[in-house]
């Protein structure tokens, strides 16, 4: 007679209900989803694999930092047991593969869009000062591709091949630390064919690099009552009105302020935009110490030249976003090689990005004494993406959270009955 033993654990109250993979994507609604795929009919003659799903299994992926899509496929299959209790499918390779390739990103784009307009209350941080709340800045990133993909930007190299790259124009605000505006186009495209997606409202601050000087676009943002700064180019000619120095007590030279006019002439010297500007030139110290020159110009002819100088450092705040978003997540690596399916996967990055941040920011409201570094929460999230504990406690405190759980499990007594 065969006897099969009986395993008997006591109840652990250090897990969770869920995995942290299905708490960090708790804030998708299947519903919404599901209403996206029928508005661009994303879902028509789909038998295996639909919107939903795909979206989902991408977003394993990503959080799980996956090089390609056969360790992706590999991974979920690992998992699959309790993907499945998610309500996950684990598709074939092939399945993934083509549906990243036919099914449009603009679907991921509105999901994402979605989920930001409902988000938007809990992405809001209180700010130091009031203006920093009507802050947008703009800027872009390239993500470097092969040429057979997107056409490359700048001179081919001397040695070796010139790489092609995807730029994604970005349009933030300052207090919320996530995109609001996304456009797409080859990394040799200029910078300035984003201004025309641009949505801005009167009284908005605009940050911008020099790369989006546009004399046409300066002159309405003023008659629409934004105000912007920007830094100046070398080469702009410009006709000057007056002048003044800033002194400061100690009889130092801090800035010089100048009332300037730009215009852009066309044919026949027929100017065809004139716009009035303030230059502000002044001098810092860079982060080695050494003694640097600079020039910003904007539209705001009232405000203390100090104030300029801070907004504009404020845009520093975009590439930090960048640097987030390019270190956390596997953004060299794609799962497909079309157009399409990287657009996919980059929108779907930027779904966990946004996951990601108001997790941030829930544990920042509960717990206020603590900083949480981004990193350090998309590092454990990682390790234990398919683990049955309380999120929030581990990333606040994981080294007692686990030594809970391992102290339990070796504390269990098993008991075979036979």
């Amino acid at each position: 007679m065969t006897y099969i033993p009986k395993i008997i654990m006591g109840k652990d109250t250090n897990y969770f209900g869920q995995p942290v993979f299905q708490q960090a994507t708790k804030l998708i609604k299947k519903t919404d989803v599901v209403s996206i795929a029928q508005e661009f009919k994303a879902d028509r003659y789909t038998k295996k694999l639909d919107t939903y799903n795909q979206l989902m299994i991408m977003l394993f992926g990503v959080f799980k930092a996956f090089d390609g899509l056969r360790e992706l496929i590999l991974g979920a299959e690992a998992e699959k047991v309790r993907l499945h209790r998610m309500g996950i499918k684990v598709p074939a390779r092939s399945t993934l593969a083509d549906a990243n390739k036919n099914r449009s990103a603009d679907v991921f784009k509105a999901i994402y869009f979605k989920m930001y307009e409902k988000l938007r209350p809990l992405l809001s941080d209180s700010s130091r000062n009031e203006w920093e709340k009507t802050l947008t800045i703009i800027d872009s990133t390239t993500i470097t591709l092969f040429t057979d993909i997107l056409k490359g930007a700048g001179r081919k190299p001397k040695l070796g091949k010139k790489k092609g790259g995807i730029k994604v124009h970005t349009q933030i605000r300052y207090a919320e630390w996530t995109p609001s505006l996304i456009k797409y186009t080859s990394a040799a495209t200029h910078d300035s064919n984003f201004l025309e997606d641009i949505a801005l409202e009167p009284s908005d601050i605009l940050v911008m690099d020099r790369a989006y000087i546009d004399y046409a676009f300066m002159e309405s943002l003023t008659k629409k009552g934004v105000c912007y700064v920007t830094k100046m180019k070398k080469s702009l000619r410009y006709k000057t009105l007056e002048s003044e120095y800033v002194v400061s007590q100690d009889g130092k030279v801090e800035a010089k302020i100048s009332k300037i006019i730009l215009r852009k002439v066309g044919k026949n010297e027929k100017v065809e935009v004139e716009h009035n500007a303030r230059l502000v030139e002044y001098w810092t110290i860079d982060k080695y110490g050494k003694k640097k020159y600079a020039r910003l110009v904007t539209n705001d002819l009232e405000s203390d030249f100090h104030k300029i100088i801070d907004i504009y450092d404020h845009r520093w705040q975009i590439e930090l976003l960048f640097k987030q978003l390019k270190q956390n997540f596997q953004l060299r690596y794609f799962y497909g090689d079309s157009v399409n399916a990287i657009e996919t996967q980059i929108w779907v990055t930027l779904i966990a990005n946004l996951l990601m941040t108001v997790v941030q920011k829930q544990l920042k409201n509960r717990y206020p004494n603590r900083q949480f570094c981004f990193s350090n929460i998309i590092c454990l999230t990682r390790n234990m993406l398919m683990y049955y504990i309380d999120m929030y406690k581990l990333i606040y405190n994981p080294e007692k959270e686990w030594n809970a759980v391992n102290r339990k499990l070796f504390d269990t007594q098993l008991k075979i009955q036979f």
